[in-house]
């Protein structure tokens, strides 16, 4: 199994911790020059995806590691929280739906998250 950055570990198991649905991670590497990686996941109300994104800060935080970033805490729609060589992304289900990141970045490899 391919060794993943430390912040990216964290953030999986943060965002699991509040029961992120549908959480994905992408391997962007070699894809963009924008960031490595793209955590997926969806909040089932602006709260839920809030205390995902919350709980994300918080670990990595604790770890060390500062975003450059958080966008769309506010309304909670889709939370972005970017960290450089990582990226955040918390929507509600239709706003996932609506923008399929997934799909745009279909020739990224899809890891498991667990």
């Amino acid at each position: 199994m391919e060794q993943r950055p430390p912040e990216v570990v964290l953030a999986v198991e943060a965002a699991l911790e509040r029961n992120a649905r549908e959480p994905l991670l992408m391997d962007l590497r070699g894809l963009s020059d924008a960031t490595d990686w793209f955590l997926i996941a969806s909040g089932d109300s602006d709260t839920h995806s809030r205390a995902i994104a919350d709980n994300i800060l918080e670990r990595l935080r604790a770890s060390g590691y500062r975003p450059a970033g958080v966008e769309g805490k506010s309304a909670a729609t889709w939370i972005l929280l970017d960290y450089i060589t990582l990226v955040v992304h918390v929507f509600l289900p239709r706003v996932r739906d609506y923008y399929e990141l997934e799909r745009l970045w279909g020739d990224a490899p899809a890891l498991a998250v667990e």
